[in-house]
Order: structure tokens, then sequence, then C-alpha cells
């Protein structure tokens, strides 16, 4: 039994498509189930493609992306971001291994609108520790437009 101040971990999509295999694999049998966390289903987004220190996501802002001052909220585009550098250190795990992101550095270069179509994130690692990891990604318009980006540290733990 556990007290109340000791964090329950809630169920893991990537646990329960690929337990007991590695970060790639893991990721690989999660694009293939083609089920989505919740986060990908509210803010309507995709996996799109991962390879070892590298991941995709993609999504075309909706009404619910937006802020009051008719532009896409900077959420939405630190959400993909945060997406790209967690699953591209992910990829680089071992089955024992899991990660969590300690900073997330977002740079805004244009204003997201709906004329801005398709968002691609790709994110990728820049080194891969036995406790922490470093990553960047950027987010593009369907134009290739660089519309933000970032760099991410990620701590790497013990499952």
């Amino acid at each position: 039994m556990t007290s109340p101040s000791t964090p329950q971990r809630e169920p893991s999509l990537v646990d329960e498509t690929g337990a007991g295999l590695d970060g790639l694999a893991q990721l690989r049998a999660l694009l293939a189930s083609g089920r989505k966390p919740g986060i990908m289903v509210t803010l309507d987004f995709d996996f799109v493609e991962v390879e070892v220190g590298r991941a995709v996501f993609a999504g075309t802002p909706g009404p619910q992306a937006y802020n009051p001052i008719g532009t896409v909220h900077g959420g939405y585009a630190a959400t993909l971001l945060d997406s790209a550098c967690g699953c591209a250190a992910h990829s680089q795990l071992s089955a024992e291994q899991a990660y969590t992101t300690l900073e997330l550095k977002v740079a805004y270069h244009k204003a997201i609108t709906r004329h801005s179509g398709l968002l691609r994130a790709e994110g990728r690692v820049l080194s891969m520790g036995q406790r922490v990891a470093y990553a960047e990604a950027k987010l593009t318009d369907a134009q290739g437009r660089l519309l933000a980006s970032a760099t991410s540290t990620l701590l790497v733990f013990a499952r």
C-alpha cells in the first residue's frame, strides 16, 4: 500500500502495446496499433514516424487549439515539440529504462493560424547518457517554414 503522498503511475499505452520491448520497438508497436494517447486525441495530432534518435508528429490545428487573439496557442506547438523530443529520446531507451522531460525551452518564430496547414514536429536526440538525454525539435508548416523550435533536457531512469 502506498501513502497519499506517493504518486500513482497511470496505465501506460506504451506498456500495453510494447511491454518488455526496448524503446524503439515500443514506439513502433504503438504506431502499428493505431492507438492514440489522450493528448493526441484532444489536440488532434498524430505520431507519424520513428527511428533511432528521431521522432515525428504531425497535425493540423483546429478551433480547439486557438487562443483569444486569433492564433494557435503556443501550447499546441510546445506539445508537438515536447512529444517529438521525448519520443526521439524514448527510441534510444533499453527495455529497463524510462524517461521524463526535465526542461523544455521553446522559441516561437512565426504565428500559427489555420493557413499554416499541416504542421510537422521533427525531434532528434543530440546526446544520450545513462541519466540525461538532450534533444531538439523543429516545427514547420505545410510549406516547410520554421514556426517554432525547442530544446529539451530529459531524465533517464530505471523502470
